[in-house]
């Protein structure tokens, strides 16, 4: 008897020593902090932004069947369920990031998102209808000078320093340039994409001066094999838009390099800047290795391959859309956005490192523990 109670002293001795997160005898006695999220990008990553801002429906998903799966009701994702930045919260032990603009959210200590649907590293992209990379930072000031003084500076230079800022921007500027042809004839791709990464670059600078110090940058996929940039050529035979994949390869090469650079200029920069482009064409070209069965028609939308964005009838008067039976089957839920069966893939790849990735440097994984 006195041998046991001895042994229960030095257990218990050993883990208020220890700390440890799971506790001893089923108790907890120390809850570990949680790195909260920044979240900034367009469509793949707005959970709702756009619903409260004064935008047209092409740039608004708060309608059915969007949210249809996972939800049950449209939230203002662009998918039947959630997106990335959703899916690697919940890797990381954290709730869903609300959005910025959500009516009367301002507790920011598990972070926050500010993504816009349409926004653009540029300005000029769908300026007016989105909330540009700068207009993001923009809030990501406020919301730092908040935390700076609910929490004290010591307290909030911790939360920045060990936050992950995720970032997924580009994609809209491509569209627009390669549609623009007052752009297009005026500017090179080298021009262009130089325009795009400098702005992401000098935005990743701005939050470093703030703090932050963990940045999980996402390059483009195969943009030019979207359901809505795709062309159908005579006897049914479809390609990709290999102009906007060209430039989608471009921008990952020029964003890699750059990186790599500003690891050389800001002490403690550390960041994950995954390759998904292969992965990519390989699940839309062989849907059925991956899982699927159709990876190049939209769920939702009309016309060839559903790449008219009408999903839900409320965009520009088209009323008119077909919705297919099983989502699951499908890589693409509209003209543009991925299904959540594919967000799921490629978030459970860029937390985990898998060897289909090649990540520079982290994953997902090792900045939330880094």
């Amino acid at each position: 008897m006195a041998t046991s109670s001895r042994f229960q002293v030095y257990v218990l001795a050993f883990c208020a020593t220890l700390l440890i997160q799971s506790g001893c005898y089923g108790h907890s006695v120390h809850q570990r902090k949680h790195a909260a999220l920044f979240i900034f990008g367009g469509s793949t990553f707005d959970v709702g932004n756009n619903n409260y801002i004064n935008t047209s429906n092409y740039f608004k998903a708060n309608f059915f069947p969007y949210g249809e799966t996972f939800f049950s009701h449209p939230t203002g994702r662009f998918s039947d369920g959630r997106l990335i930045s959703d899916i690697i919260a919940e890797y990381a032990d954290l709730p869903m990031i609300p959005p910025y603009l959500q009516p009367g959210f301002d507790n920011y200590t598990n972070g926050v998102n500010f993504a816009s649907a349409g926004a653009g590293a540029l300005a000029e992209t769908h300026q007016g209808f989105a909330l540009d990379l700068k207009t993001q930072l923009g809030y990501f000031k406020n919301v730092e000078k908040q935390l700076r003084h609910r929490l004290g500076e010591v307290e909030a230079h911790t939360l920045l320093s060990q936050a992950v800022y995720l970032i997924a921007i580009g994609s809209n500027d491509y569209v627009a340039f390669i549609t623009n042809s007052s752009s297009f004839e005026s500017r090179s791709h080298e021009e262009y994409v130089g325009m795009v990464t400098g702005n992401i670059t000098n935005v990743i600078k701005e939050i470093y001066k703030k703090g932050g110090r963990k940045f999980g940058i996402k390059g483009i996929e195969n943009l030019g094999c979207i359901p809505g940039l795709r062309t159908v050529k005579p006897g049914n035979t479809s390609t990709c838009n290999e102009e906007v994949n060209a430039i989608s390869k471009l921008h990952n090469r020029v964003l890699a390099k750059v990186l790599e650079e500003l690891k050389g200029q800001l002490q403690d920069f550390i960041y994950s800047n995954p390759n998904f482009y292969s992965y990519a064409n390989d699940v839309v070209n062989n849907p059925s290795k991956h899982g699927f069965k159709e990876g190049k028609m939209a769920c939702c939308g009309s016309g060839p391959y559903r790449g008219i964005s009408s999903c839900g009838g409320k965009r520009g008067g088209m009323t008119e859309y077909q919705l297919c039976d099983n989502v699951t089957d499908y890589v693409y839920f509209d003209s543009g956005h991925p299904t959540e069966r594919y967000n799921q893939k490629l978030s459970k790849l860029w937390w985990s490192h898998t060897p289909d990735v090649t990540a520079r440097y982290f994953n997902l994984k090792e900045l939330f523990e880094v």
